[in-house]
C-alpha cells in the first residue's frame, strides 16, 4: 500500500532512527465534527521536523506522520491503557486536548468501532514502517538507537506544575535504553546550561516503552522539548497566535545541543 500521502520516510544507514509521531496536522475529514480545527491541531508537535532537519546529514533514518494525533495517536497503547496511571493524559483517539476542553461536537465522538477503523489505515502502518526500519538497521548494526522526537508548550497546568524544563529525556525509568547511553546524553544536556530532567513528567510514550528492548539491541529514548526553545510562546495560545512561526535564530542553540545529543547516541551505538 502507498502511504506517501501521510507518511514520510527518509532512510539512512547509521544506527539511529528518529520517530516523529505528532508532527501531523491533517484531520482526515474530521473538520466538521470537532469544535474547531484549530483546537484539533493545537497539541501537534509544531515544527519538530524543522528542529531536527539536520538529522539526515548524520545518516539517521527519519519517520514522520502527517496525520493529526486527534485522528489517532500513534504513540499511545493500542489497547487504550493509560501510560500514566493517576495522571492526566490523552488517549489513542483523544476526546479532549491537553487543556481538557471538549474536542468534539455533541454526539460526534468516535466509538470503539470507529477507533478500530482509524487504527487500521494509520496506526498499524506507522508501526509496520517503524518495525521494518528497526529490523533493517539491526541487520547492519548490533545496537540501534530509536529516538522519539516531541515538543510541548512550556506551561500546561493540566499536565504538570509550573514551567517545563527545556529538555525532558525519557527512558521508561531506565528500562528502554542502556544506562551508559543515557549517561552520555545526560552529560550533553548538563553542558547546555538549560534546565533538563530525566524521567520526570515524561518518561516516554508507547513507542519508547514498546520498542526499547536493550537486550535485543534496540535502545529507545524520548526527547520532549519545551516549545520555547525554538519558537515564541504567547501567554495564552489561541487561534490567532498559535502556533507561532519557527524561529531559526532562537532554534540555533537548541539544534546545536540536539546535534550533540544525537552525536553522543551515535558514538555509543558505534562503540
Amino acid at each position: 500500500m502507498d502511504y506517501s500521502n501521510w507518511l514520510t520516510l527518509t532512510r539512512g544507514d547509521a544506527p539511529l532512527l528518529l520517530s516523529m509521531p505528532h508532527t501531523g496536522t491533517d484531520l482526515a475529514g474530521l473538520e466538521a465534527r470537532v469544535v474547531s480545527p484549530w483546537l484539533a491541531r493545537k497539541d501537534a508537535d509544531g515544527w519538530v521536523e524543522k528542529v531536527y532537519e539536520f538529522a539526515a546529514a548524520l545518516g539517521a533514518t527519519v519517520l514522520r506522520t502527517h496525520i493529526s494525533r486527534t485522528v489517532i495517536d500513534v504513540n499511545r497503547d493500542p489497547s487504550g491503557a493509560t501510560l500514566y496511571p493517576g495522571q492526566a493524559t490523552t488517549g489513542l483517539c483523544p476526546t479532549e486536548p491537553f487543556d481538557d476542553e471538549p474536542l468534539y461536537r455533541a454526539d460526534a465522538e468516535p466509538d470503539d468501532a470507529e477507533i478500530e477503523g482509524r487504527r487500521r489505515p494509520y496506526f498499524d502502518p506507522y508501526h509496520a514502517a517503524l518495525r521494518a526500519e528497526i529490523e533493517r538497521l539491526r541487520a547492519l548494526h548490533p545496537h540501534v538507537v530509536l529516538y522519539d522526537c516531541h515538543s510541548i508548550r512550556s506551561v500546561v497546568p493540566r499536565l504538570f506544575d509550573g514551567v517545563l524544563p527545556v529538555f525532558n529525556l525519557g527512558t521508561n525509568g531506565g528500562a528502554s535504553a542502556d544506562a551508559q547511553l543515557t549517561r552520555g546524553v545526560e552529560e550533553v544536556l548538563a553542558a547546555s546550561g538549560q534546565p533538563f530532567v530525566v524521567n520526570g513528567r515524561f518518561k516516554g510514550g508507547w513507542i519508547t516503552r514498546y520498542y526499547g528492548q536493550p537486550t535485543q539491541g534496540v535502545h529507545a529514548l524520548q526527547m520532549e522539548l519545551a516549545c520555547r526553545s525554538y519558537m515564541h510562546e504567547p501567554p495564552m495560545p489561541g487561534p490567532d497566535n498559535w502556533p507561532t512561526p519557527f524561529d531559526p535564530t532562537l532554534a540555533r542553540a537548541t539544534q546545536r545541543m540536539l546535534a550533540d545529543v544525537l552525536a553522543s547516541a551515535l558514538a555509543w551505538a558505534r562503540t
